[in-house]
């Protein structure tokens, strides 16, 4: 099981996650943060870290948010398909953070 970064990052970025995560799986997009599914170690320290509460276990990621799944895990597949799935899901959902 990995962790995943949800809507909440959207425009926000902070990262104190980056600075807890001991394998660096956490990487920058343009629009938000992700974890890469295949680096993360499952240790959990980059949960209580992440001041807008975006960060979940994938099995306890809140169901209105399960287009992270498919965002966090395509990092392997490069960072413009991440940033054009977060484009769309940002637009199609009018996030608004800030």
């Amino acid at each position: 099981m990995t962790y995943l970064i949800s809507e909440p990052c959207i425009d926000i970025k902070d990262r104190s996650c980056v600075d807890v995560c001991p394998v660096d799986c956490i990487h920058e997009a343009d629009r938000m943060l992700v974890i890469d599914p295949e680096e993360c170690i499952d240790c959990g320290a980059c949960e209580p870290e992440c001041p807008v509460e975006a960060i979940f276990p994938e099995d306890a990621l809140p169901e209105k948010w399960e287009p992270f799944v498919k965002i966090n895990h395509s990092f392997g597949e490069g960072l413009p398909l991440v940033n054009g799935l977060v484009e769309t899901y940002a637009v199609e959902n009018n996030v608004q953070n800030s």
